[in-house]
């Protein structure tokens, strides 16, 4: 089980009909969609806006587990949190959501890669954005 940090980013999210899928729970395609929503949402609150301008982050890899059902109308909070320290151009990020009570609903460990927009290249990641991120 992976501990979460205090400084983790949090974001709420509420399963509406919509998300639900033929079993009765918040499908697949949905938490991938949330886990990109919560990882955005961190960038967006930590980042300057010249590294919005300049910067833009592509997944490399998703690795999820499915742990217990969301179902329609219940809410979960997204707790994400990245690496102590970056892979050159590579950063890890994880992501547990859980529900109200506490219990782990799923938990993700994301790799994305930095791309500079200017030239459209993966860049190493600086160690002042990763000490962003991390405080």
């Amino acid at each position: 089980m992976i501990a979460i940090p205090p400084h983790a980013f949090t974001l709420p999210f509420t399963a509406r009909r919509e998300h639900i899928d033929e079993l009765g729970h918040v499908n697949n395609a949905v938490w991938v969609q949330w886990i990109q929503t919560a990882a955005t949402s961190h960038w967006e609150a930590r980042a300057s806006e010249t590294d919005k301008d300049s910067l833009i982050w592509v997944v490399v890899r998703h690795e999820i587990d499915y742990h217990r059902p969301l179902l329609e109308a219940q809410t979960a909070t997204a707790h994400t949190w990245v690496a102590d320290s970056a892979k050159g151009a590579k950063f890890d990020r994880n992501v547990a959501f859980v529900d109200a009570d506490g219990n782990r609903l799923v938990t993700a460990l994301t790799t994305w890669a930095l791309i500079d927009k200017a030239n459209g290249r993966p860049m190493r990641v600086p160690a002042d954005l990763v000490a962003r991120f991390n405080g």
